[in-house]
């Protein structure tokens, strides 16, 4: 997976070919034949992890065209699904937003098939036709590689994993995945929406000149509380805490900031060839809250010699940022909110009248990339997002390991000589993990300049 190969040309026809919004853009209304045959169109879904985002996913899926049903549940913890599966089923609030009613309707997950436990998801997958991975992102490998073993379409989440060997079995699965038709979508769901289409459109024709700077943050305040270890196992802790362990969510520049690097590639049509940055973690202190940073600040290097800064914190009463901005020989854009300024020229993505949040200049890009993934599946059309997937979660990757061990780490080494952060199988919930606390009951951070390997 070398960031030189396959780099895609400047063009505009390239560029709407090789975007997942040339698959959105189909009319969903002059769909090519069914996949099955004319007997029962009906796409059986599985859910793999039933937290917030999983629960959203479903809804996304529920909601696109053509006839689906949620058919089969799985969670490592039986809380989770039935939540989930009551707020699908009958209805309630996501995140403040009210699910549509008629959701409930496509709900048929019998109680035979809600499983619960490290190893539900093989039940669950078995049992449909189209697999969301939603689970936490150090198990997205594993998942994906058997969803793909058993020929079912996927939808995964990013990042898509953790750490190299992760990426390294994405790829190996995607190329399975490709050569048995199967199609697969990953949750960047920017290359979906009509902003990002419009603006990267306009940079690719040169609207700001050559590409010379790229800035991207992600700064916010802590996004979840930990849950306590009382009367858990260690793995049992680690699991329900993924987010603030690094071989779960990858450390927070993996988990969110990919979507940003994501964006900066998209530009470049490729993904970095070193990084060099620094981080640490000065305000989420406390044994609860793992071993994973509280910000990272990177320099990324693109072939060419280009420079990119990617920024992420996550620090209560600190400005917050989100975006993306580009400076080139012409003029600069701030990509995230659809502007460009080149000499006197200005231009703005257009807003709905009287004017909107920033996500409702358009169509929902988290609806649209679900449209996209089931149309393709109905036509038969290619949708193929894993080596995007891989390629975003990868960069992120790489950050971390500048950011961890304090020097510059190229692509090729993170990518071909990152070592794996997980247990190498766990068997049931009394399988220890490699991150162990301290007698103080503390994990041990990353210290730069002492870690040598990545």
């Amino acid at each position: 997976m070398s960031p030189a190969a396959d780099r895609p040309s400047s063009s505009r026809r390239r560029f709407l070919q090789g975007s997942a919004g040339a698959v959105a853009a189909a009319s969903l209304a002059s769909l090519a034949p069914k996949v099955h045959g004319g007997v029962d169109e009906t796409l059986k879904i599985a859910l793999v992890g039933c937290g917030n985002r999983g629960t959203g996913a479903a809804v996304n899926a529920l909601q696109t065209t053509g006839p689906v049903k949620l058919w089969a549940m799985a969670d490592a913890f039986e809380d989770r699904l039935t939540q989930s599966h009551e707020i699908l089923s009958k209805g309630g609030n996501l995140r403040r937003a009210a699910i549509p009613a008629e959701i409930g309707k496509r709900v048929e997950v019998a109680q035979e098939r809600r499983f619960v436990g490290l190893d539900a998801y093989k039940r669950a997958i078995d049992a449909c036709d189209v697999a969301l991975l939603v689970g936490p992102p150090g198990f997205r490998p594993e998942h994906f590689e058997y969803a793909v073993a058993q020929g079912k379409h996927v939808f995964m989440e990013k990042p898509v994993a953790t750490d190299a060997p992760g990426v390294r079995r994405v790829l190996a699965s995607a190329k399975i995945a490709e050569q048995k038709g199967l199609k697969v979508g990953v949750g960047l769901q920017r290359h979906h929406e009509e902003k990002y289409l419009e603006t990267l459109r306009r940079l690719k024709d040169g609207a700001i000149g050559d590409i010379r700077m790229l800035r991207c943050y992600w700064n916010g305040a802590t996004i979840k509380q930990p849950v306590p270890h009382d009367g858990l196992t260690e793995l049992e802790f680690q699991v329900r805490n993924w987010y603030f362990f690094c071989w779960l969510s990858g450390d927070h520049i993996v988990e969110q900031h990919v979507h940003n690097l994501d964006v900066c590639n998209w530009i470049m049509g490729g993904p970095p060839v070193s990084a060099v940055g620094m981080g640490g973690r000065q305000m989420r202190t406390g044994k609860d809250y793992g071993d994973i940073f509280d910000h990272h600040a990177v320099e990324y290097t693109y072939a060419d010699g280009t420079k990119m800064f990617g920024v992420c914190r996550q620090m209560p009463g600190c400005e917050p940022l989100v975006g993306e901005f580009a400076v080139g020989t012409k003029g600069e854009a701030d990509v995230g909110n659809g502007k460009i300024k080149s000499g006197a020229d200005e231009w703005s993505f257009p807003r709905p009248r009287g004017g909107a949040k920033r996500d409702a200049a358009g169509p929902n890009p988290y609806q649209v990339e679900h449209e996209a993934l089931f149309a393709a599946i109905r036509s038969g059309t290619p949708h193929m997002e894993a080596e995007t997937g891989a390629n975003a979660t990868m960069t992120a990757i790489l950050g971390r390991m500048a950011t961890y061990t304090g020097r510059t780490v190229t692509w090729d080494e993170g990518f071909q000589r990152g070592r794996a952060l997980g247990p190498e199988k766990i068997v049931d919930w009394q399988t220890m993990p490699l991150t162990l606390p301290d007698a103080a009951g503390l994990y041990k951070l990353p210290q730069p300049g002492l870690i040598k390997d990545v």
